[in-house]
């Protein structure tokens, strides 16, 4: 029997926060982040993570690279399914677990066909620890500890090592001080980042029937930091929308404090995806149609 099961089907399982209290948030990294990853926030984490690869956008340099390959305008919503189980399966399984590390090796192979500079690497990283601490700490039923926090970071600390990146900050304060630095030079509009970003909403405006279409990119815009919003020539949100998504997120953080209806343990790599219908796919044939013989 599963120790952190829900009780009674909808209420939290308190074992889940007292075994993350117990563990330690630097040898013990991968448990807590399977942890908070597929039981205490696998929704929040899913969106958030959307989110994050989305603000990767906004760097030209990401951009440039993504708008050259074409893959969102021909297969965006495989790229999109790739992506997201590939992150999936070592953030349930740990960089060094038995789908895991095959899942991070698949990951790099594909970046290996490209010169992408450390830095770029290192900005696409820093968003995976900033959006769910970020996100967490404002529409969460709670906030990230700062055991948590460490834990998070040095996860993907090890995953940017394991990456064979240089030079990856020790600490998180540090890390996000060479965003600032970076985002600065980076993060400013260009065509190519506009072509990738709307080629992303059509993505997330195909999940829904016709007449919420329409309304994908307003709230997309209503979400996103108004940098990221002029990195991409996007117009600011109505006050009203950006108030309505407010409240309603302020409504669900109360409810989740009492009621927590989602199945767990969530794995996001077993959630229903679009390209591989049941999930028949394999990890070392995740990719683009250039890898098809690698």
């Amino acid at each position: 029997m599963d120790a952190n099961r829900k009780r009674f089907g909808i209420l939290r399982s308190r074992s889940v926060r007292r075994e993350i209290a117990a563990l330690d948030p630097v040898a013990d990294c991968q448990r807590i982040v399977r942890l908070l990853a597929c039981y205490e926030f696998p929704f929040d984490i899913t969106r958030c993570l959307e989110l994050a690869l989305f603000h990767t956008y906004g760097s030209v340099a990401v951009s440039r690279l993504l708008d050259r390959t074409g893959e969102f305008r021909k297969a965006g919503q495989k790229r999109y399914d790739d992506t997201r189980l590939l992150i999936a399966h070592f953030l349930e399984d740990g960089y060094d677990g038995a789908f895991g590390k095959p899942a991070l090796e698949r990951m790099n192979a594909i970046h290996a066909r490209f010169a992408i500079p450390n830095d770029d690497f290192l900005f696409v990283l820093s968003t995976f620890i900033a959006y769910p601490i970020d996100w967490l700490a404002r529409y969460g039923y709670r906030p990230l500890t700062g055991h948590e926090q460490l834990a998070w970071f040095t996860f993907f600390q090890a995953v940017g090592h394991r990456m064979g990146l240089a030079d990856v900050p020790a600490t998180w304060p540090e890390f996000a001080a060479w965003v600032q630095r970076y985002e600065a030079v980076n993060l400013v509009y260009a065509d190519c980042n506009r072509r990738v970003a709307d080629a992303t909403v059509a993505i997330f405006a195909g999940w829904f029937p016709w007449p919420l279409k329409g309304a994908v990119q307003p709230a997309v815009r209503a979400l996103i930091s108004a940098p990221l919003r002029r990195a991409f020539g996007y117009a600011p949100a109505p006050a009203w929308l950006r108030g309505l998504i407010g409240a309603t997120l302020a409504l669900r953080k109360r409810i989740k404090r009492v009621i927590h209806l989602e199945q767990t343990p969530k794995l996001i790599a077993n959630t229903g995806n679009r390209t591989y219908p049941g999930n028949n796919y394999s990890i070392e044939t995740i990719g683009p149609s250039y890898m098809k013989d690698r």
